[in-house]
């Protein structure tokens, strides 16, 4: 059985309920499979030999995860072809897919954590009690060792934009 972090978030001040280990900078990042589209499922060596932002929302269709996702694109231009931006929510990849076109978000690459909740788990973000995955955001350098990690301990407030793109900047 999965270890659970009670009380370890919240939601609206609300006590939720992570399942999952507690990632730490130095660790090994572990592997995942999450849905590209409904026929394709993607890992973490998919992405082997590139720098990985790891930005994680609850649901694309929410204010916060929105806009962390949409300045998470903006941020991809400027961190060279050896950056990989991945946002990953349990949104279906059809919501995924009409979420990005209608927003223009073109560098960032969704990716669903719906149907095993494989990185959810990995990761120690998985809520519980909704099922879906707490904001985060990790970034695992070219080895695939974590080398920043921030769990958020409200789901409705903004990450540390700046800290995770300069730890992206750090390792080039």
């Amino acid at each position: 059985m999965a270890q659970e972090r009670t009380g370890a978030a919240t939601f609206k001040g609300n006590p939720i309920t992570l399942i999952g280990p507690q990632l730490k900078v130095g660790d090994s990042a572990p592997d995942f499979t999450v849905s590209k589209n409904l026929l394709e499922d993607a890992s973490l060596k998919d992405f082997a030999g590139k720098i990985k932002l790891i930005s994680v929302v609850p649901s694309l269709d929410t204010g916060v995860c929105d806009a962390q996702t949409r300045r998470f694109n903006e941020e991809a231009a400027g961190l060279g072809d050896d950056v990989v931006v991945l946002t990953i929510s349990a949104d279906l990849p059809f919501a995924q897919a009409r979420w990005c076109g209608a927003a223009g978000v073109d560098r960032v690459i969704t990716l669903s954590d719906y149907k095993s909740r494989s990185f959810g788990e990995a990761y120690g973000v998985l809520i519980k009690e909704f099922q879906l995955d707490m904001r985060s955001i990790f970034v695992v350098d070219k080895e695939d060792k974590i080398a920043y990690v921030e769990y958020l301990g409200e789901m409705t407030e903004h990450p540390n934009y700046e800290a995770a793109v300069d730890a992206v900047k750090s390792l080039r």
